[in-house]
């Protein structure tokens, strides 16, 4: 039996989606292959795991802009060439884990998994093995290509990622724009009638589905004037907050909804596993731009409306959203209760955004990437 091992990083939620995403498509479909998934950064190091997430976590949510120039840094200059050389020294750890597992192929959905198996394949630590990176945002960064030369296949987001990255002197050969892996949940047949009777949903009412941003919502006030504001003005309409693991969100959540007496048509819940079930029954989304949600939002056809993203990533997938027209954006400048109106009460901007979010999507992304993989 062939061996497929994942590597993934506890940097956002979208690099373990990913990864648990193709794990579950090869299980389904590969009984010839045995998938492995790993926090590669857990592995190498315990100690350099929790500072380095604890401290993205700390500036994602304190001061963005701060993460915002370090992720750009990072691209070029002494910061880039002092992440290179990190890498090439926990290459050398990492090898030990991919002797045991003897994997026929090695997928990275974070960049410094990628660069580092890059770097161990340059110095022939990894003779037969195929390579693979499954760039997770709508736009790209250098960091993701480091070491190209020896990664044997790319999978991006769109076409215009594919071009980019051409540009760059990548092989269009290498190249797949096959979307970022989904599982599977979202594309299953659900009974929508019976999902609003679940979550205590009026199946009449315009459904906002609204992702506060979990951990990192409440870095800017206006999250929380933005459901103050639908609660207070919009009596016409239901919402699904969901508040993550945010305890002070979720609790100040609920005391909007008390206090505009909004109990039957505004649901408040923590972190939930049924994320697809409530994208089947939501007419818009609310939500940072995260490279996975939008790819989920997307693939239900779904509009949205962009808030808080993070400098750096974040952002380019809210500027492409917005050039591609899948998306509007609310700006720290702008009335957040106006973009709202816009797009909840204008049919022909619903529908225009429905359209292109249908046609954009990667609706077969994982079966994609797999079938190229493996055949």
């Amino acid at each position: 039996m062939k061996k497929a091992l994942i590597f993934y990083a506890c940097y956002g939620g979208g690099h373990i989606s990913a990864a648990n995403s193709i794990k579950e498509c090869i299980e389904a479909y590969y009984p010839d292959i045995e998938p492995i998934t790993v926090d590669f950064m857990d592995y190498l190091n315990k100690a350099i795991d929790k500072l380095t997430t604890t401290a993205y976590e700390e500036m994602a949510k304190k001061v963005p802009s701060l993460w915002g120039t370090v992720y750009m840094k990072s691209e070029k200059g002494p910061l880039a060439r002092l992440s290179i050389d990190s890498n090439k020294l926990l290459a050398l750890k990492l090898h030990f884990l991919i002797k045991k597992y003897k994997p026929d192929y090695i997928i990275s959905t974070h960049p410094f998994s990628s660069q580092m198996c890059a770097y161990l394949k340059k110095k022939n630590k990894l003779p037969r093995v195929k390579l693979a990176t499954i760039m997770t945002d709508f736009a790209s960064h250098d960091q993701w290509l480091v070491g190209y030369k020896y990664i044997n296949y790319f999978f991006v987001a769109h076409n215009s990622m594919k071009k980019s990255l051409e540009k760059k002197g990548i092989s269009k050969n290498k190249i797949f724009a096959t979307g970022i892996p989904l599982s599977n949940r979202f594309f299953l047949d659900y009974d929508r009638d019976a999902l609003f009777k679940d979550f205590k949903l009026n199946n009449n009412k315009f459904t906002i589905l609204f992702f506060a941003g979990g951990r990192f919502g409440l870095a800017k006030k206006s999250t929380y004037k933005i459901l103050e504001d639908i609660a207070r003005y919009m009596d016409n309409i239901q919402v699904v907050a969901i508040a993550g693991k945010n305890k002070k969100m979720y609790h100040s959540f609920n005391e909007i909804v008390t206090k505009y007496n909004r109990k039957d048509d505004i649901k408040v819940l923590e972190f939930t596993d049924k994320v697809p079930e409530l994208m089947h029954i939501s007419d818009i989304v609310i939500s940072k731009p995260g490279g996975l949600t939008t790819s989920e939002c997307l693939a239900c056809g779904l509009p949205m409306i962009v808030i808080n993203p993070i400098p750096g990533q974040e952002e380019q997938n809210a500027q492409f959203l917005v050039n591609s027209n899948l998306a509007f954006w609310i700006k720290d400048d702008d009335n957040p209760l106006g973009v709202i109106f816009k797009v909840v009460n204008n049919k022909d901007v619903l529908n225009n955004l429905r359209n292109n979010a249908s046609k954009f999507a990667k609706r077969n992304s994982t079966k994609e990437i797999c079938k190229i993989l493996f055949g």
